[in-house]
């Protein structure tokens, strides 16, 4: 009988509990040896395959586990080792690997940036011109040997070489493209290894075909994929965070196995990946959302597999979230001081591999009808919770004018009101915020939370952390003065926990980069600012100085890509209710007399198209 299958693309590497981070900030520190890490690293492996195949997941992946990050794991595969890290050919062992993207005592570290539009970060691999490249680390044969020997059948997940260019920098400006001859033959040698091993399938992940790319970009492709096929198991290529649009013939066209495509970003793209399909390309949905924590409306999301089903055949579809789960936290079932309604509006990691076997099943006529009404009553329940929806929040917004989205004057005329009232230096000096967070103010607010002091305790060491602030800055003779913000604990988190429509997890940890892990806050509702959230801190550090004092808070934009964003609504109207928020805090600073106001707006970029 041909079936529906389900997939997934990656599982969180870090543990539910950040047992990988523990351990790798442990072996960095010399505490632990490296059998130890490595001991972690495999019963983290154990756990997660064991978990997906209790999930029902056809197609599990290996090789999606790194001990930092798959685009440096894709380097030390490759041997793109830079000359500065010294290592001489052969394997690249852990020791070279975590220079690679820490630095070590005679050298820095590689460049790191943001993943597409995604909070996770990427090392990004260096090249030069006459590049060589090498089979220089075994991992993905490893880690399908190990899950073969569980029992355990796994589709191995590669970075795509022509991606792997794409992400990279040329040491010398050229064209990364260039080196496409010279890296194929070592994923031929990897390619083939999987195969000898017993790998029916592999996932070759080419995200960089969801942005704008030349032709000679998609000839590189073309040109991959036809040598890589003579030799590799049968080829998935996974694309997610866009559309494919004027890349959809190139990719479809490849002579690969099947396609996965992102249909929760991008679901405007069914009809024409169906007929893209042709005759024989097996399609993969990405129908659950990978990126957030929100339960899905299964029957919304099985309309899409039946469409493909009916129109390709059962045996041509697989249903499988929109990308890696790598952005989303494991298991939500570690969540038990989580009021009961909200949760019963999420899904982590391992709730969403139940929700594609769902899906999956479904589509094979075995509808989990207990399922399917849990997703029925939770979505329901969404659009009509009192706790989502604030009428006087929604009323407010709706009074949004374009003319209340213009500065009443330009800037030059602004700018000599602001000359006038401030009276600063022609080049004012400042700092962009933040004091270092000490160990002692972090001690400080760990027993304030634990109740293990009083608030006013609390709030006298924060003052006396101010008046330090103050009097360097006066040391220093700097122009424009900030407060240090030693009472914020994330420049995120500390507005959330203030404003109405978010809740916090506990163990809603995700992969930033390396060890480092972020507990996004969840915006879950309408928002609203019941109270001043800065004024009392900024008014009282301004008592402390003549100079004047800057009102410090993070942006709306910034405030929303680091968040997980309720999907109800679209993206704009929740960004709109965080600016009005923020909007009444900045008019309580100014009543305040605080004449300097910096909102910050780092992750401007991420917010925008890829």
């Amino acid at each position: 009988m041909t079936m529906v299958l389900s997939a997934n693309p990656g599982f969180p590497r870090v543990g539910a509990k950040r047992e990988l981070k523990k351990a790798q900030e442990a072996y960095w520190a010399g505490t632990i040896p490296l059998e130890e890490l490595n001991k972690v690293g495999a019963e983290l492996r154990a756990r997660h395959w064991e978990l997906q195949k209790a999930a029902g997941i056809d197609h599990i992946p290996s090789n999606d586990f790194t001990m930092y990050d798959h685009v440096l794991s894709t380097c030390a595969m490759t041997g793109a080792v830079p000359e500065r890290y010294e290592w001489r050919g052969g394997k690249v062992d852990l020791d070279t690997f975590f220079a690679m993207a820490r630095g070590n005592k005679k050298t820095g570290a590689m460049e790191m940036t943001k993943w597409f539009d995604t909070n996770y970060h990427y090392i990004v691999p260096e090249f030069s011109a006459g590049q060589k490249f090498s089979w220089a680390c075994d991992k993905m044969a490893r880690h399908y040997e190990e899950a073969k020997g569980l029992g355990i059948q796994t589709r191995p997940v590669l970075l795509g070489p022509v991606s792997f260019l794409l992400l990279g920098k040329m040491k010398d400006g050229g064209d990364a493209l260039s080196l496409l001859d010279a890296l194929l033959p070592v994923y031929e040698e990897v390619l083939a290894r999987l195969k000898s091993l017993g790998a029916d399938w592999v996932q070759m992940d080419e995200p960089c075909f969801v942005l704008d790319q030349a032709e000679p970009a998609r000839a590189a492709l073309k040109k991959t994929y036809e040598r890589l096929s003579k030799v590799a198991p049968k080829i998935m290529i996974a694309t997610y965070f866009d559309a494919l649009e004027e890349n959809l013939g190139a990719v479809f066209g490849l002579p690969v196995a099947g396609v996965h495509i992102d249909l929760v970003r991008a679901p405007q793209q069914l009809d024409a990946a169906i007929k893209a399909a042709g005759n024989d390309k097996v399609l993969s949905l990405g129908v659950i959302d990978g990126r957030n924590i929100w339960r899905a409306d299964l029957s919304a999301a099985l309309k899409p597999v039946e469409k493909a089903v009916a129109a390709l055949g059962a045996e041509r579809v697989i249903v499988a979230p929109s990308c890696s789960l790598l952005h989303t936290p494991v298991d939500l079932d570690n969540e038990t001081a989580l009021d009961a309604e909200l949760k019963s509006w999420m899904a982590f990691a391992k709730q969403k591999l139940a929700e594609v076997a769902a899906l999956a099943a479904a589509a094979n006529g075995k509808k989990d009808a207990a399922a399917f009404e849990a997703s029925d009553k939770a979505a329901a329940s969404r659009k009509t919770s009192p706790r989502i929806h604030n009428k006087a929040v929604q009323e407010r917004w709706s009074k949004v004018t374009p003319e209340m989205l213009k500065r009443q004057h330009p800037f030059a005329t602004r700018v000599q009101a602001q000359r006038k009232a401030l009276g600063l230096p022609l080049f004012p000096t400042t700092t962009i915020g933040s004091f270092p967070q000490t160990p002692e103010i972090r001690q400080h607010r760990a027993d304030f939370k634990k109740k293990a002091i009083t608030e006013a305790a609390y709030n006298d060491f924060l003052k006396k952390e101010i008046a330090n602030c103050v009097k360097i800055q006066e040391e220093i003779g700097l122009d424009v003065f900030v407060h240090g913000e030693a009472e914020r604990n994330d420049m995120v988190e500390y507005f959330g926990e203030q404003l109405d429509g978010y809740v916090f997890t506990k163990f809603g940890w995700v992969q930033s980069y390396g060890s480092r892990c972020v507990k996004p806050p969840v915006i879950f509702g309408d928002i609203s600012r019941p109270r001043a959230m800065t004024v009392d801190w900024s008014v009282y550090a301004q008592s402390l100085t003549n100079k004047p004092m800057k009102g410090m808070l993070t942006g709306p934009v910034t405030i929303l890509q680091w968040s997980f964003v309720r999907d109800d609504q679209p993206r704009s109207v929740t960004a709109g209710q965080l600016a009005l928020a923020l909007r009444d805090e900045v008019l309580d600073l100014e009543k305040a007399g605080i004449k300097v106001i910096q909102i910050d707006e780092p992750a401007v970029r991420e917010g925008l198209p890829l």
